[in-house]
């Protein structure tokens, strides 16, 4: 995307090289493990299978013939929702339309995945309206990021069901290629483990705190997290890995969402953080760069945390599923996530 969500919604640089913390005094309380739970898990997805694009949010444009035909590439029969090609204003039609398109997705039996089309902003307007009967009785996959995070938290808050936090269908072979394609279709059709290593250069590998960890895995982008604060899409973050990434964002936006997150209490007994990418995050000579805030903000919390995997809005985008187990470990610079399909 090209606009940050934000402008919908409305101390001296640490130093160069990587930045490492081994812990504070100043410690988190313990970690509550039996507080997050595994998810429920959609069948995988197998060739044949019948599954529905639609629009929650930004308008999608003619890359979503791409996105739709690798989905296809992988033997699955792709429908697109009514009104995926609506347009009011910035969103892909009308709250009304885009709820409808949503609802008949996950109401439809026959339907065993959701793919959304593109984020950028609309989700949250639309959210309150989601039939979570049909969810509860008929898990399937879901796969969406960024503005979608809302709803994957409304998934999990409400029937603990796993989703995936990978790339739109509105697709773009020079940010997502054939290593990106394989990790979307090994996550929704096979239920081997993922495990992502952090890549050197992407700004968040600087983010680094030394320790192991096993929760659940939830998040997602830390905008929308923020945003969530005070509704039901926000995750219960007990006993959790926090996976978090955003695009367009200062280093002071970083600051202010992971304190306000703090102060609201989210952040008092998770198990550990991974980061994904800061893409497009601003750098000014003698301040803070995203890395040095965010470090500064989560380095006292006595949990491991590591950076630089490449899951966000940056190029190389690989695919997790939020709400199943996840075991961090920083020596071995490993994230590794069971399976969110059985």
């Amino acid at each position: 995307m090209t606009i940050s969500r934000r402008s919908l919604l409305g101390a001296a640089a640490l130093g160069s090289g990587s930045i490492l913390a081994a812990g504070s005094s100043a410690q988190a309380a313990p970690p509550q493990p039996g507080l997050s739970r595994a998810g429920v898990k959609a069948p995988r997805l197998v060739a044949g299978d019948r599954v529905r694009v639609v629009a929650t949010a930004g308008i999608p444009d003619t890359r979503l013939a791409r996105g739709i035909q690798i989905l296809q590439s992988f033997g699955l029969v792709v429908e697109t929702g009514a009104h995926l090609y609506d347009k009011y204003g910035y969103l892909a039609g009308t709250d009304e339309a885009r709820l409808a398109d949503l609802n008949a997705a996950f109401t439809d039996p026959g339907i065993k995945g959701v793919f959304a089309a593109r984020g950028g902003y609309g989700t949250q307007r639309i959210i309150d309206g989601f039939d979570l009967r049909a969810v509860r009785r008929n898990p399937r996959v879901f796969v969406g990021f960024s503005d979608l995070t809302v709803l994957s938290g409304r998934l999990w808050q409400a029937a603990h069901q796993v989703s995936f936090y990978g790339p739109m269908i509105n697709w773009t072979d020079s940010r997502t290629g054939p290593v990106e394609i394989e990790s979307l279709r090994s996550a929704i059709m096979t239920t081997d483990p993922i495990v992502l290593t952090p890549d050197p250069a992407e700004p968040s590998s600087l983010v680094t705190v030394a320790g192991t960890a096993t929760g659940t895995l939830l998040g997602g982008n830390l905008t929308m997290l923020q945003t969530s604060i005070g509704t039901p899409d926000l995750p219960d973050l007990r006993g959790a890995i926090l996976l978090f990434e955003d695009t367009d964002e200062s280093p002071y936006s970083y600051d202010r969402m992971l304190t306000h997150l703090l102060r609201a209490g989210a952040l008092r007994h998770i198990a550990g953080i991974a980061i994904g990418q800061f893409t497009n995050a601003p750098v000014t000579a003698g301040q803070w760069t995203a890395a040095q805030a965010v470090l500064d903000r989560v380095g006292a919390l006595g949990v491991p945390v590591l950076g630089g995997l490449r899951i966000g809005h940056g190029n190389g985008q690989l695919t997790v599923p939020l709400g199943t187990t996840a075991t961090i470990d920083v020596a071995a610079a490993t994230l590794t996530v069971q399976a969110g399909v059985r």
